[in-house]
């Protein structure tokens, strides 16, 4: 179909994100060939803290032209908002919200949970604690032979590819996560015969307890069952 913008997810499904320098050389190329450019910003507030930088440099002045940010996966019930940062864009936006029925009869309950998101940088703090719980799982699961990560923890998602065995194991002793496809990556870094490709992710309130124990169950396996390691 006819291009009409890009997109860019920041942070990515995969857990990625973009530098300021790759989203602002990406923005210039679809603005070169008349495209608009978007920023899906679901997990915005966990690609932010990681880069250190703030809100301006990674969207309006790096070239996206709007921006979808995300309070959802970072706290919020149920709340998102759309940001224009060119209002001529903006304009027709409310008659597209509304025949796409996203009109809510109660635009309060929205309204209250997005400004105790914002309210003293809360939305930042829940952030942080959700990465630096990723990177104390991530740093447990590197120290575990017989696991690997499929590429760098960079926000509050690790890709980890893990023996089968040890996935029937930790789900018989209640955890829970996603087995991930390989059909996107590369085969090197794709799982192999009895392994399983596993989708991590951390909140703002993932417990240190909860994660020692995940990481804990895992070393007991493995010491338990040492063909478990011929990988």
């Amino acid at each position: 179909m006819q291009p009409g913008a890009l997109s860019l997810s920041q942070a990515t499904e995969a857990g990625t994100i973009y530098s300021l320098d790759e989203i602002a050389a990406l923005s210039a190329i679809a603005h070169d060939a008349g495209l608009a450019v978007h920023m899906d910003g679901a997990r915005f507030a966990n690609a932010l803290v990681a880069l250190g930088c703030s809100p301006a440099q990674m969207s309006w002045r790096a070239g996206i032209d709007a921006l979808s940010f995300g309070a959802t996966k970072n706290g919020a019930m149920g709340c998102e908002a759309v940001v224009f940062f060119n209002a001529e864009q903006a304009s027709n936006f409310a008659f597209q919200r509304k025949r796409g029925g996203h009109t809510l009869s109660k635009g309060r309950f929205l309204g209250a949970q997005m400004t105790a998101y914002l309210d003293k940088g809360l939305w930042l703090t829940l952030a942080r604690r959700a990465n630096d719980a990723a990177d104390r799982l991530a740093q447990g699961l590197l120290q575990i032979p017989g696991l690997r990560l499929a590429w760098p923890r960079q926000v509050n998602e690790i890709f980890a590819i893990a023996p089968r065995s040890l996935v029937a194991a930790l789900r018989a002793e209640g955890a829970q996560f996603h087995e991930w496809s390989s059909r996107a990556v590369a085969s090197a870094l794709a799982a192999r015969d009895g392994e399983a490709f596993l989708r991590l992710v951390c909140s703002f309130d993932t417990q240190e307890a909860e994660i020692d124990r995940f990481l804990a169950f895992a070393r007991e396996h493995f010491a338990s069952a040492p063909a478990a390691r011929g990988l």
